[in-house]
């Protein structure tokens, strides 16, 4: 039993972020995803969440554009990525509701 337990705990070290790892925007570590649109039909179109924009607008955008950029090279090898709604969309512009921001974009092969 300890044996599984030992093993279930190391196996479990890797799913979170350590400290290390997490990067701060504007002195603020924000809980940011990406993930597809629509993975079978269009492979390349993702969408970030970042929750806590009320924390940093500032920080928010720049945790977001970090994720998205990371997703893309995560998945397609490159940092090129266009934005329908992102880093340079005018703050009146963006989608913000319940204290999340979100951006949307499609992946660029190098």
């Amino acid at each position: 039993m300890m044996v599984l337990t030992g093993t279930l705990l190391v196996s479990a070290c890797g799913t979170a972020p350590s400290r290390a790892t997490r990067v701060a925007f504007d002195g603020i570590y924000f809980r940011a995803s990406a993930k597809h649109v629509n993975k079978k039909a269009t492979p390349s179109e993702f969408t970030v969440t970042v929750n806590g924009v009320s924390q940093s607008f500032d920080g928010a955008r720049e945790a977001a554009r970090y994720e998205g950029t990371k997703f893309c090279i995560q998945n397609f090898g490159s940092s090129r990525i266009v934005w329908k709604v992102g880093p340079d969309t005018e703050p009146q512009n963006l989608r913000i509701e319940k204290d999340k921001l979100t951006y949307a974009g499609r992946c660029q092969r190098p």
